[in-house]
C-alpha cells in the first residue's frame, strides 16, 4: 500500500470512529440541555454527579432563584451542582440518584440511559412511572464555561 494510500485512510479511519467513541463514553461527559446549557456528568467518589458547566444564553436567569432556599437564590447557577448520587449499572445507564431542576426549584429522583450521542434522563417523584424524560445531546462543551470548580 502506498504512502500516499495510507494517509488518506488515516483521516477517514478516524473519522468512522467518533460516533463509536462517543456511545462508549456512556453517560459521562457533558451534555447540552433542551434550552443550550451544558451539564458534565463526572465521577464524585463511588458515584456520578452532575453540574452545570455553562450556561445558555438563553437561560432566563443566572441565579437560583427558584431555589426552596431564599439565602440560596443568590448563588449562580453556573458550577451549580444538581445531580447526586447516581450509581452505574453499567456504563450507559445509571440509577438510583436525586436531580435538582433549577427552572422549578424542585428535586426529583433520577435515572439515566445514554444511547449514542443522547442522554436520557428522567425524573420522577414515587415511581419511574410518574416521570418525565428529557433528551440532552453530547457536546463538546463550545458554550463559554464556568469558572466554578466542582
Amino acid at each position: 500500500m502506498s504512502v500516499l494510500r495510507i494517509l488518506l485512510l488515516v483521516p477517514l479511519l478516524s473519522a468512522a470512529s467518533l460516533p463509536l467513541q462517543a456511545q462508549t463514553a456512556g453517560v459521562l461527559g457533558n451534555w447540552r440541555e433542551p434550552t443550550g446549557s451544558v451539564i458534565e456528568i463526572f465521577h464524585c467518589g463511588n458515584d456520578l454527579c452532575a453540574k452545570m458547566a455553562a450556561i445558555s444564553k438563553q437561560a432566563p436567569t443566572q441565579l437560583d432563584i427558584k431555589n426552596p432556599d431564599p439565602k440560596s437564590r443568590t448563588h449562580p447557577l453556573c458550577g451549580l451542582q444538581i445531580g447526586y448520587g447516581f450509581h452505574l449499572t453499567d456504563p450507559t445507564h445509571a440509577d438510583g440518584g436525586k436531580l435538582y431542576d433549577p427552572k422549578s426549584g424542585k428535586t426529583y429522583h433520577g435515572t439515566m440511559t445514554a444511547e449514542g450521542n443522547q442522554l436520557h434522563l428522567r425524573g420522577y417523584v414515587g415511581f419511574k412511572a410518574f416521570g418525565k424524560t428529557e433528551t440532552w445531546t453530547r457536546t463538546d462543551r463550545t458554550a463559554a464555561t464556568c469558572s466554578a470548580s466542582r
